[in-house]
């Protein structure tokens, strides 16, 4: 009968490295908010559709309203309530 060796994980081969796993990565803090998703096929109508995660919700088809789009996707960023400061918080 073969002897198990000691200190010798059971399922794991002689002189195979055990791999140890390094630590998950940690973000830096930032998360998306919102998102401008623009479709300009060659030839065909431009759509676009601008999603943010405090319910704004809007959608563009033409070349006209996708640029309207556009810019009202860039001026809601300013007035997002997840993206302005709180009221008390002090500002950077």
């Amino acid at each position: 009968m073969d002897a198990a060796a000691v200190g010798v994980p059971k399922g794991v081969a002689e002189g195979v490295p055990t791999v140890v796993r390094p630590e998950p990565q940690q973000g830096d803090g930032r998360y998306p908010v919102a998102w401008l998703t623009i479709c300009a096929p060659y030839g065909s109508t431009p759509t676009a559709s601008s999603r943010c995660a405090c319910g704004w919700e809007r959608r563009a088809f033409g070349h006209r309203r996708v640029l309207t789009l556009i810019t009202e996707h860039t001026e809601h960023r300013d007035i997002c309530p997840l993206r302005t400061p709180q009221e008390g918080r002090d500002t950077a």
